[in-house]
């Protein structure tokens, strides 16, 4: 996976802290340690991009450093540990792919990861198998439910079954998946999955 050439004391670096909103005493150490790796590199902070969120899913403001990313405002993303980034495997691999192919850096600081290098390349192969997996057990767990639903007696036809499989649509989107892989995988339609998607 190529990354972008660039001159390291020419790095715009895209800083991304995120804390919960019951751990906010963190973010000020977050912070600290990325701003100093960037110091002591000579390179600049371009965007520093703070998220509070509730919950393991929220990263409502890490679209700002994405759309940075593909406007090519930054050529590195830093974070301080893996899991303030990803909300799940499979949306960290999908993520890093997405930044791989716009030749933009990515850093995890805690855990010494670092794309830019062979080794981290290869630790992002790893994780797409792990991915992969994840994929497959959340598969695995929508077929068992759909034959539960079915063993009792329960009609799936298209109208109903896009209902009962919204909670399925909404956890295959939070994972990473679009909408036609959704609709394939739980057999319905790109339309239902929007329709639940938008409820």
């Amino acid at each position: 996976m190529a990354t972008r050439k660039s001159s390291p004391q020419s790095n715009r670096v895209g800083l991304y802290a995120r804390i919960s909103t019951h751990d906010q005493k963190t973010l000020a150490l977050q912070l600290g340690q990325m701003r100093r790796y960037v110091k002591d590199r000579g390179w600049r902070v371009a965007l520093e991009v703070q998220d509070v969120g509730s919950g393991a899913k929220d990263r409502l403001k890490r679209e700002e450093i994405l759309k940075a990313a593909r406007r090519r405002e930054i050529d590195l993303v830093l974070v301080w540990k893996l899991d303030r980034w990803g909300r799940s495997v499979v949306d960290l691999v999908t993520t890093l792919k997405e930044l791989t192919g716009l030749g933009v850096g990515f850093i995890s600081l805690t855990e010494a990861l670092d794309l830019t290098t062979p080794t981290g390349r290869a630790m992002t192969g790893l994780l797409a198998v792990f991915a992969e997996f994840e994929r497959e057990i959340l598969r695995e767990r929508v077929k068992a439910g759909i034959a539960h639903a079915r063993s009792l007696g329960k009609q799936l036809g298209r109208p109903k079954s896009a209902a009962l499989l919204a909670k399925d649509i909404r956890n295959l989107k939070r994972e990473g998946m679009n909408h036609s892989a959704i609709a394939r995988t739980l057999k319905i339609g790109r339309t239902s999955v929007r329709r639940a998607l938008s409820g």
